[in-house]
């Protein structure tokens, strides 16, 4: 009689496992946002080809890849909890190798910003450093919803849309594009608020701060609302002030759109952020690239 033996455990993950991490289906909102950049700036994009496909690579499955690596290795006790089948949680990705993961792509993501130049590489090493301090220890600042939602928004949106704008100019970009990008990543701080509704209990548990948990779901989807549509309605009368009107009206028109829509919301957060998530926020991104349409073709003095 023959026994079958056990199979010795991996020591090194496989790549499918490494690439579940990085979590592809977070990297489209930097990207988008780094596309924005690109349109904003109101260059031509002849000759820059290799550039612009080296900075979404570094927007998306680098910056945004580190900060999931990092973020699912800090995380990996309350994920054992809670989404066992995660690759560290589960064994798919041994030992430390998520914390090694996190680390080389850190400094790969770090080279290949600064082979575009110090205008893009001072908002990756910035968004890397909000990366780490957003999930890393001491810092660690999901564990409040107003600081760790203030950061996600950022790396998300205002600093890939600087970065696409600084690939596209060489150059630091004019302080329209950064009042743009600064008021799209202040909305965004809302959209972070309905991603916490999913985790309001498990947070409680864990002593995390998400505003649903500070304010109660349904002040904090109150707060959300206004949070996402007060910027947007500050982007209508710059853009009317700046000598496009027609850009105005759309994006005016998507904001109306996205009021319609949180009514809905607001009756049952918890249930509908999800449905909210994927009707409103993509109207959200679109008033992003009409604006940065409008930024392309020039601004009033």
């Amino acid at each position: 009689m023959t026994l079958a033996l056990p199979l010795p455990a991996s020591t090194r993950p496989a790549p499918s496992a490494v690439l579940e991490l990085l979590k592809p289906v977070t990297w489209f909102a930097p990207m988008w946002a780094f596309s924005c950049g690109l349109v904003s700036a109101g260059h031509a994009m002849e000759g820059r080809y290799l550039s612009i496909a080296t900075g979404v690579l570094l927007c998306g499955p680098l910056v945004c890849g580190t900060s999931q690596a990092a973020n699912d290795w800090f995380d990996r006790h309350v994920d054992a909890i809670n989404e066992p089948n995660r690759p560290i949680p589960s064994g798919r990705i041994p030992g430390a190798w998520g914390l090694y993961i996190a680390i080389a792509w850190t400094l790969v993501s770090l080279l290949v910003a600064a082979s575009l130049g110090r205008f893009v590489f001072a908002p990756a090493l910035l968004g890397m450093a909000g990366a780490w301090a957003y999930s890393a220890p001491p810092l660690r600042f999901k564990r409040n919803g107003w600081l760790g939602n203030t950061v996600v928004a950022a790396c998300y949106e205002g600093l890939p849309w600087i970065t696409g704008a600084a690939v596209m100019a060489g150059d630091l970009p004019s302080w329209q594009v950064f009042a743009m990008a600064g008021l799209y990543s202040f909305g965004a701080h809302g959209i972070m608020t309905l991603n916490d509704f999913k985790s309001v209990e498990g947070d409680r548990q864990m002593g995390v701060d998400s505003l649903p948990v500070l304010m109660g779901v349904d002040a904090a989807a109150h707060f959300a609302c206004v949070v996402m549509a007060g910027p947007q309605l500050v982007v209508v009368t710059l853009l009317a002030v700046w000598g496009h009107p027609i850009c105005a009206l759309l994006v005016a028109g998507l904001l109306t759109a996205q009021i319609a829509l949180m009514g809905r919301l607001l009756r049952a957060p918890r249930e509908q952020a999800i449905w909210y998530n994927a009707t409103g926020t993509s109207l959200y991104v679109l008033g992003m690239m009409v604006t940065a349409i409008a930024l392309n073709l020039g601004t009033a003095p």
